[in-house]
């Protein structure tokens, strides 16, 4: 018997595609970054560059992934040769696909003690401060170096409440039951080239699964690191909030600064079950040599509330539209996009309404800086015959120098 989670899987891939809208982001200069630093590249396994069907074999073969997921690879794939470029927004035609490495494993194994950390990697999570960041605030911390997760800790009291956060690659092998019935339900991989091309290569991310009932009341929190030069970084995150289960995820990046190109493209699927509320968090605060090509997606089902909260900073450029479908009754979402240009940098958030009685806010604030030109776009779609829908879009902007010259 087909239930409402079908329909809604159906009802997402039937439209996946439909009014594809990035964000562009050039790089711009705050003053110094204090980020920029890196250290030399001692990887224990690293792919060559360019991307064909033998490295994403390589790829499975050395995680030892089950079947499944190797075929998902490998027609993801195969999908994203056929996919073109996007030609509107962004101009991301300097991006050269084959100078890029798309897999390295920095450590031999992922570390929970943060003393067993190498010192190299140690050093640059203490600089962005991961340490004394979990003792203080947070629930669970992963700390993500080019394409793996290299040190992990979830505070027992979570792991008593059956909460699990751990990096894909850890779900797949002890949970490879959720992760088959979830993992590219919300965004499929023919979604779009570069949700195609996460697919092929993911490695990178976290995983969370909040019980029925569960309060997650203190946040989990990831921060990716790109070290390596000409690197690809393919974060994935899939966080399954089941009824009445409340969570806050937050989300770190920054790499250092190089005169060559590096890229990361994500997937993030959120779903919400009846009942659940989910934020989440992130701070991206790149150098102008990192691509950002990312699709963020979530479903909210009846009563239940999605909240994203997303901070751009740098960045050559950033492809970003965080998007919330509200599938069930009296569900609830909410986007609130910061973003700081120098120039040429789309913002916004895009919610579809599904269900009766759902309501949403998307709010999108920006400053442009000497020059920089900020557009910001809030997508907004009822499906027909819906009742009772309420929105609120608000979209705020200041030009830098305008500010100075009235105080002056």
């Amino acid at each position: 018997m087909e239930t409402l989670e079908d329909r809604g899987y159906e009802w997402i891939k039937k439209r996946s595609g439909e009014e594809e809208e990035y964000d562009e982001q050039s790089g711009v200069d705050i003053g110094e970054y204090k980020h920029g630093f890196y250290f030399p590249d001692h990887s224990v396994f690293k792919t060559r560059k360019g991307l064909d069907e033998e490295v994403i074999n390589a790829i499975s073969s050395y995680k030892n992934e089950p079947g499944w997921m190797r075929q998902f690879r490998l027609r993801s794939y195969r999908t994203y040769r056929k996919k073109s470029m996007p030609n509107w927004g962004a101009d991301i035609s300097g991006i050269d696909l084959d100078n890029i490495y798309y897999y390295q494993k920095p450590t031999e194994k992922q570390l929970k003690t943060w003393e067993d950390v190498p010192a190299d990697i140690k050093e640059t999570f203490e600089r962005i401060g991961i340490p004394e960041a979990e003792r203080k605030y947070l629930a669970g911390v992963g700390a993500q170096y080019d394409s793996e997760v290299i040190y992990h800790s979830l505070k027992e009291r979570l792991s008593g409440q059956s909460v699990i956060f751990c990096d894909p690659e850890t779900a797949l092998r002890d949970y490879p039951d959720l992760v088959k019935e979830y993992f590219g339900t919300i965004v499929p991989f023919m979604d779009n080239k570069f949700a195609a091309l996460n697919s092929a290569v993911w490695s990178v991310g976290s995983f969370v699964y909040v019980p029925a009932g569960v309060s997650v009341d203190i946040p989990i929190q990831t921060y990716f690191r790109i070290n390596s030069k000409n690197f690809g970084q393919f974060e994935r995150a899939l966080i399954i909030a089941k009824e009445d289960s409340f969570a806050h995820y937050i989300e770190g990046c920054t790499a250092p600064i190089y005169a060559t190109d590096s890229l990361h493209s994500a997937v993030v699927e959120i779903i919400a079950k009846k009942g659940a509320k989910v934020r989440y968090s992130t701070i991206q605060n790149w150098t102008g040599d990192v691509y950002n090509l990312v699709t963020k997606r979530a479903v909210a089902y009846e009563n239940a509330t999605v909240e994203w909260v997303d901070g751009n900073l740098g960045s050559k450029r950033t492809m970003k539209y965080p998007s919330i479908y509200l599938l069930g009754k009296r569900a609830h979402g909410e986007v609130l996009s910061i973003a700081f240009a120098g120039k040429g940098q789309d913002t916004g958030g895009k919610v579809i309404h599904a269900a009766d009685n759902t309501s949403s806010v998307i709010t999108l604030k920006s400053i442009s800086k000497d020059g920089g030109i900020t557009s910001c776009r809030g997508l907004l779609k009822v499906e027909e015959g819906l009742k009772n829908i309420r929105s609120r879009v608000v979209c705020d902007a200041l030009a830098w120098h305008a500010l100075l010259d009235s105080i002056n």
